[in-house]
């Protein structure tokens, strides 16, 4: 059953770890059965209740998965094998546009910035007992939220949406609460919902963002929350539109319990007008990264939301790491103040890549879809074959696997620095590795 692994432990934390352990190094693989609660006990010597507290800890982290009178089993893909690992080694000499990165050449220079935090600093240093949010961050943060119409509320900070995420999902879910994702969707998303005890519902999604009908199943279904990707949504580039919005409004109309989260992924990186959903629900938060535009070490996002959500997540974070690095806080104001991104050009810049490796692929019968943002998802009948023969070829592409829960099988191609001499290649070498097939559906469902 369990090959030539053995269990070991005598309390339900030693069982637990040494399964996720055995999970996480790759000898206990995905989809694999584990003994029966009883049977372990008695191999271990230990009580049957020892044993079930060691399983049902599995299950809250999202290791492990029961399924009744079939017994429990490794999750298909469980939270200790991250999707990340999910990607191709790139060799010298090979293209790589798998990683999901910004144009460095499009993020502003940070010295100045933060040469001035610092100075600021220095004249008034930080210590304990101030205010968590810098007043010019957050005067900046809501004129902006308040000019693309997401209801007023209070600001926090957190350190990159996924962080933001973490913190509103924890301060309303249990472990075993289902949470409706789109499908395919952001990587890490996919695995922090699991890694946190809860259950992740696939949406569908197209071009225009989830589909209604699969809202609306998964939330009577019972699924307590809902993640949307307002703007370039990664990977396919979904970007919200107006009459989408409308109908997903009228959807969570009807269910007002549902906590709506929303993560505006293109923030100073598209020319899509935004369409929140925020305010449907009584407990909503939208949350904002300057990562794509500014730089991902920053670590650094603004969220806003409900007043109680928001005061359960700050007053969580007081218990944690505290705050967000003021002086981070501070450059990022600046480099918001000074206009340092100029989101009309790099709008255009990532738009004019997108569609020229688009429509060089429509030229070659490939289907692809970018609507926004710095991705491109195109669709593969083969999604193993394809990264390897692309990788064959001199391009290194992400898996789709990384992205996916029910979804087809696709590869998402980033272009934020592809030049226009790589455009007919790559194309070419994308078409090929598909073979004949063409690629069809609006939906990437």
């Amino acid at each position: 059953m369990l090959g030539e692994y053995r269990i070991s432990g005598r309390r339900a934390a030693e069982i637990s770890a040494s399964i996720e352990r055995a999970v996480g190094e790759g000898e206990l693989r995905p989809g694999e059965p584990l003994p029966p609660m009883r049977e372990l006990a008695e191999r271990l010597g230990v009580n049957a209740n020892t044993v079930a507290a060691a399983y049902r800890t599995l299950r809250e982290r999202g290791v492990i998965e029961t399924a009744g009178r079939r017994g429990s089993r490794v999750r298909p893909k469980p939270a200790t094998t991250a999707r990340d690992l999910m990607r191709v080694e790139v060799p010298p000499g090979v293209r790589d546009l798998s990683e999901g990165s910004p144009d460095p050449a499009l993020l502003p220079a940070l010295a100045g910035a933060f040469a001035a935090a610092a100075a600021q600093g220095d004249r008034e240093p930080v210590l304990y007992g101030h205010a968590p949010v810098e007043p010019g961050l957050a005067r900046a943060a809501r004129a902006g939220l308040d000019a693309d119409g997401v209801p007023d509320g209070p600001v926090a900070v957190a350190s990159g949406a996924l962080d933001a995420i973490e913190r509103v999902l924890a301060a309303h879910l249990r472990p075993g609460d289902a949470v409706a994702v789109e499908d395919p969707g952001w990587g890490s998303l996919l695995d922090l919902v699991p890694a946190l005890g809860l259950r992740t519902v696939p949406v569908g999604l197209d071009g225009e963002g989830p589909l209604p009908d699969d809202v609306r199943e998964a939330l009577a279904g019972g699924a307590r929350a809902l993640i949307v990707t307002d703007r370039a949504q990664n990977p396919t580039g979904a970007a919200l539109s107006a009459a989408r919005a409308r109908v997903l409004r009228s959807v969570l109309a009807a269910h007002p319990e549902t906590l709506l989260i929303e993560d505006d992924h293109g923030h100073h990186i598209v020319d899509v007008p935004l369409h929140p959903l925020a305010g449907t629900t009584r407990s909503w938060a939208f949350v904002r990264s300057a990562a794509k535009a500014y730089g991902p070490d920053l670590r650094l996002a603004v969220l806003t939301g409900d007043t109680v959500t928001l005061d359960r997540v700050r007053g969580r974070q007081r218990l944690g790491p505290g705050w967000v690095s003021l002086i981070v806080q501070r450059a990022v104001a600046r480099l918001w103040s000074e206009g340092a991104v100029d989101p009309a050009a790099v709008a255009a810049s990532y738009g004019r890549r997108r569609d020229a490796l688009m429509g060089a692929l429509a030229r070659r019968g490939v289907a692809a879809y970018g609507p926004s943002g710095m991705n491109v998802w195109v669709p593969v009948p083969d999604e193993t074959g394809a990264v390897a023969r692309l990788l064959h070829a001199g391009w290194a592409v992400a898996p789709g696997a990384r992205f996916r829960l029910n979804a087809p099988p696709g590869i998402r191609v980033t272009v934020s620095t592809l030049t226009g001499d790589e455009i007919e290649p790559l194309s070419e070498a994308v078409a090929t590795a598909l073979g004949p097939a063409g690629g069809p559906a609006r939906t990437y469902a």
